[in-house]
C-alpha cells in the first residue's frame, strides 16, 4: 500500500509483485462422531442434514425415503448431489426437516446434502456449485397486500 499506481501498466506488475491471491483452502469439517453437518433451505422448509460414509441409506425424519417422500420426482430431487458428485452409494444420510409442503422440503435436503457433501469433501465444490445445488432458491410466496383478494389478484368488478 506504500506505493502509489499511475497507470495500468504498475497496477499489472504491482499484481504480480504482491504475490498471488489464492482461493481460499477448504478443510474438512467434521463432528466428533465422524459426521458433516449442514443446513438446507427452500421457501418454509428448513432440513438438518448430517452425512457420514456408508451404504446409501437416507432416513428422513425416522422414516425410510420411500416413505417419506412417496413421488418418485421427490425422491429425484433429493438425490440429484449425490447422483453428479457420483457418491450415491457412498453416504449414509440422516434428515430432519420441518416445515412447508412436501416439494419445498424436497428442495431444503438437496440443498443440505450438497452443503454436507462440500463438508465432508471440500473437492467436490466445483462441480456441485457449476450445478446450482450450493445456491439457496429465495424465492418465497408473495404476500397478500390489502384490497386485493390474493397477492395480485383484484375482487370481481361488478359495474352494478
Amino acid at each position: 500500500m506504500a506505493e502509489t499506481l499511475n497507470s495500468l501498466q504498475d497496477l499489472k506488475g504491482a499484481s504480480a509483485v504482491g504475490g498471488e491471491t489464492a482461493a481460499p483452502v477448504r478443510v474438512q469439517k467434521l463432528d466428533k462422531h465422524g459426521r458433516a453437518y449442514a443446513t438446507g433451505k427452500r421457501k418454509d422448509a428448513v432440513a438438518r442434514v448430517w452425512i457420514k460414509r456408508g451404504g446409501g441409506k437416507i432416513v428422513v425424519n425416522g422414516r425410510e425415503l420411500a416413505v417419506y417422500f412417496a413421488r418418485p420426482v421427490l425422491r429425484m430431487i433429493l438425490s440429484q448431489p449425490l447422483v453428479v458428485a457420483a457418491r450415491a452409494d457412498q453416504y449414509d444420510v440422516m434428515v430432519t426437516v420441518s416445515g412447508g409442503g412436501l416439494s419445498g422440503q424436497a428442495g431444503a435436503v438437496r440443498h443440505g446434502i450438497a452443503k454436507a457433501l462440500t463438508h465432508y469433501e471440500p473437492d467436490l465444490r466445483p462441480v456441485l456449485k457449476k450445478e446450482g445445488f450450493l445456491t439457496r432458491d429465495s424465492r418465497v410466496v408473495e404476500r397478500k397486500k390489502y384490497g386485493r383478494r390474493k397477492a395480485r389478484r383484484s375482487f370481481q368488478f361488478s359495474k352494478r
